[in-house]
C-alpha cells in the first residue's frame, strides 16, 4: 500500500528544505511557478539558498529579493514582458549580493537531464565560440567547500571517439536537494499529472533527491490511472503533495488560470524601490500565515477573471 503524502506547505517545506539546501524551481518564466512553496520559504526565513533552474521569474525574483539566495546557476531569468530581467535578481548581481553562473537554456537542460539519467555529465556543442565558456561565476575555493557546486563549470574537450579532433562541451549534472513544483493534477499518494508544456520540470524532479508538488486539483491515483499514458511522474518520485487551488499566481497554470497582468506589473514597480518591495512581502507573504491567506487577499472576484477558456487553455482577454 503506498503511504499518502499529503502535507501542508509549512510542513512540508520544515521537513525537506533546511538552511544551505540547492533547490531547483519549475515551470518557465511567467507559467507554473511554485508561487506557494516560495512563499512558505520565506516566511520560514530559510536562507542561504543554492538554487539551480531553467528559467526563472517571479518565484526566484522573490527568493532572492528576500535575500535567502547566495548561490544561483541559471539559464535566463525573468517575467516575460513585464521584466526582461528579473527586477530583484538584477539588482541582487549588480550590488554583489548574489553570485551567479550562467549557461545556456540547452545546457541547463542537458545538466538536469544528466542528473535525471544518473550520469555525472553530458556533452554538447552548445556554448561554443560564447562568454558562457569563459565567464565563470564561482571561485575555486567556493566549489572545494561548497558540496552542492560542480568542481568545474564546464570543461572543453576533444571527442575521444574520432581520430579527428572535434570539440565539445562537458556540462556537469544537476541534482537539487530538492526540487519545487506546481502541477495540475495530483492523487494524494503522489501521482502527478502536467498539461500542456512539461519544460524541464520531469527531468529536474527526477534529478533530485526529494520533490515537492503543489496542485490545482486533487485526484484519486486509480482516475489518473484511466489514462496513466496522460501522467508525468510516478508517486515513488515524490515526498510531498500540497493541494494549493491558485498555487502558481501571479503566474499561471495552462488550462485553469492565465497570469495576472495587474498584479505582475504592479510588482515590477514596487520591486524597484527597496521599500516598496519589503511591504508587497509583508503585505502578501510575511503578515500572513498561509498561501491560502493570499489567496483570500486577492480575492475571488479578481481570481475568477484569469480563468482560462478550456478551449485556449489561458484566459481570453479584450483588446
Amino acid at each position: 500500500m503506498v503511504t499518502a503524502k499529503l502535507m501542508t506547505s509549512s510542513e512540508a517545506i520544515s521537513k525537506f528544505v533546511c538552511a544551505s539546501s540547492s533547490i531547483s524551481l519549475g515551470g518557465f518564466t511567467v507559467n507554473r511557478n511554485p508561487m506557494a512553496l516560495v512563499h512558505e520559504i520565506i516566511r520560514q526565513e530559510i536562507g542561504n539558498l543554492h538554487v539551480m533552474m531553467h528559467s526563472g521569474s517571479q518565484a526566484l525574483d522573490l527568493l532572492i529579493g528576500a535575500g535567502l539566495v547566495r548561490f544561483l546557476e541559471i539559464a535566463y531569468g525573468a517575467n516575460g514582458r513585464f521584466a526582461s530581467t528579473c527586477i530583484r535578481f538584477r539588482k541582487a548581481v549588480q550590488d554583489g549580493s548574489l553570485q551567479v553562473e550562467d549557461y545556456s537554456n540547452f545546457q541547463m537542460s542537458l545538466r538536469f537531464l544528466a542528473g535525471a539519467m544518473g550520469v555525472p555529465y553530458l556533452p554538447t556543442y552548445a556554448g561554443l565560440g560564447s562568454d558562457i565558456i569563459s565567464k565563470w561565476g564561482f571561485s575555486k575555493k567556493q566549489r572545494s567547500t561548497v558540496e552542492s557546486l560542480p568542481n568545474e563549470k564546464l570543461i572543453v574537450t576533444s571527442n575521444p571517439f574520432n581520430s579527428i579532433p572535434e570539440q565539445l562541451v562537458i556540462v556537469p549534472a544537476a541534482n537539487p536537494d530538492v526540487t519545487l513544483l506546481h502541477v495540475q493534477q495530483a492523487s494524494a499518494e503522489g501521482l502527478i499529472r502536467i498539461e500542456g508544456l512539461a519544460f524541464a520540470d520531469i527531468e529536474q524532479a527526477r534529478a533530485a533527491e526529494h520533490v515537492i508538488v503543489t496542485c490545482e486539483e486533487l485526484v484519486p491515483s486509480d482516475q489518473l490511472r484511466k489514462e496513466s499514458w496522460h501522467n508525468s511522474l510516478p508517486h515513488l518520485l515524490v515526498d510531498a503533495v500540497v493541494h494549493h487551488p491558485y498555487g502558481a499566481h501571479p503566474t499561471a497554470c495552462f488550462l485553469y488560470y492565465d497570469y495576472d497582468a495587474a498584479h505582475l506589473n504592479d510588482y515590477r514597480s514596487l520591486a524597484e524601490d527597496d521599500e516598496s518591495f519589503e511591504a508587497y512581502l509583508t503585505r502578501h507573504i510575511t503578515s500572513l500565515e498561509s498561501f491560502h491567506d493570499y489567496v483570500k487577499l486577492i480575492g475571488t472576484k479578481h481570481l475568477g477573471s484569469l480563468l482560462a477558456s478550456k478551449e485556449l487553455g489561458y484566459a481570453r482577454r479584450e483588446h
